[in-house]
């Protein structure tokens, strides 16, 4: 029997990438699955996978606050109660601050941080009472800023500031909150990357083939719940930026400027 039998797990954004590899993880797992994404097709697409698991599933714009508590009541609703929120639903952008329009910046934030805020806001009263679990998955881009991508790292930064904060103030209800940061994980999240104008560049700079694979990335991340992480950062190159940045920074900017330039020209 694992540890989720009969625990009720929401994840936001579970039509793709590590969203997708979490519910398809999680489904052998005896748990009680509720997820929410744009795309209703890919939703009901994900039903008829899973016709006799406990999979509720409901169309929602996480940036949109009457959407995030339309979706958790419905999940309540539902299931009664909520165990394990996992907040996965996110965007990334690529282009130079000089160059992106602000709006770019404002929906990478409404997304990445404001989503995770909104779902957290009502799910909260039901994680307290089932002293549950808060997971946001943020990236390396958290704790490091990544040229290019000044709005993704702006709202991972919030959202790991803020998921501290709560755990601090959740101490005394024996809430468990915590952040994953995936490093480069093959997923779908580069490819609807927005760039400076707010639309969808449709392509990544990446070989996705030599990165670490989104149901990988998904065991990872349950394993963590499990034993209850404070965070975890995954990949040998994400857990070499982070101490890189934390010791040597200087150093770390040079290192990053020329990994995400070629010929002085930012590598979209």
């Amino acid at each position: 029997m694992s540890f989720l039998t009969d625990k009720v797990v929401v994840v936001t954004g579970g039509s793709d990438g590590i969203g997708r590899a979490l519910v398809d993880a999680l489904v052998p797992m005896g748990a009680k699955i509720a997820t929410c994404a744009r795309n209703y097709d890919k939703l009901y697409n994900l039903q008829l996978q899973y016709p006799n698991v406990l999979l509720h599933t409901m169309a929602c714009d996480v940036s949109v606050e009457s959407d995030c508590k339309r979706f958790i009541d419905s999940v309540l609703a539902d299931f009664g109660h909520i165990d394990i929120l996992i907040n996965n639903a996110g965007i990334s952008m690529r282009s130079l601050f000089s160059d992106v329009d602000v709006e770019v910046m404002k929906k990478v934030m409404d997304v990445n941080f404001f989503g995770a805020v909104y779902c957290t806001k009502y799910a909260l009263p039901s994680i307290i009472e089932s002293k549950g679990t808060i997971l946001g998955i943020s990236s390396i881009a958290g704790y490091r800023g990544l040229p290019g991508r000044s709005g993704y790292s702006a709202s991972k930064f919030a959202l790991q500031g803020w998921l501290e904060a709560l755990r601090t103030e959740l101490i005394p209800d024996g809430v468990h909150v915590m952040w994953a940061s995936p490093g480069f994980t093959a997923s779908n999240i580069r490819n609807a990357a927005l760039n400076e104008k707010g639309q969808l560049q449709g392509e990544s700079p990446l070989d996705e083939g030599k990165l670490m694979t989104a149901e990988e990335c998904a065991k990872h991340i349950l394993k963590a719940i499990e034993h209850k992480k404070r965070t975890l950062v995954l990949t040998a190159n994400g857990k070499l930026g982070v101490f890189m940045n934390k010791f040597f920074p200087s150093w770390s900017d040079k290192l990053m400027y020329n990994h995400f330039f070629k010929n002085q020209k930012l590598i979209k």
